[in-house]
């Protein structure tokens, strides 16, 4: 009679790297919030941050935040932060130019602005869109007169 168990008690090594596994994926997934406010304010610069505002947008491997710099009524620039994208497909977006799409355009317009992906970094071109967007809209919603 073959008396082969694999259940993690006849086995606490087992049980004990599955905890361990859990526990790096709860650290990693909290270590992924941050406490910096949605909108904040340099001197005349407005910034509103999305990564915490469309934390439902995703790339190809994960969520693409943007910092949307605003001033005088324009978009000033737009800055990716920190994300889990493929480096080298990334890279294509930036140097194709889609963060600078926005560049002195109105703010209140600009969140509906037609903004053309970037070829061959379709899906991360699409999350970033949409989180610009998002900053805008939520820019425009905060700041109605």
């Amino acid at each position: 009679m073959n008396m082969k168990h694999t259940n993690s008690t006849f086995f606490p090594i087992e049980g004990i790297k599955r905890g361990l596994l859990l526990f790096a994926a709860f650290l990693f997934l909290t270590s992924q919030t941050t406490d910096e406010p949605v909108m904040t304010k340099q001197k005349d610069i407005t910034i509103v941050n999305t990564t915490s505002l469309a934390t439902d947008i995703e790339g190809y491997v994960g969520t693409t935040p943007v910092k949307v710099y605003i001033q005088g009524g324009k978009v000033l620039r737009v800055e990716a932060l920190e994300n889990e994208e493929t480096p080298k497909y990334f890279d294509i977006l930036v140097k194709g130019g889609l963060l600078k799409k926005w560049n002195g355009k109105p703010v209140k317009t600009a969140d509906k602005q037609k903004v053309d992906i970037v070829t061959g970094a379709t899906v991360s071109s699409e999350a970033v869109i949409e989180n610009v967007r998002r900053g805008i809209a939520y820019y425009n919603y905060m700041n109605k007169k």
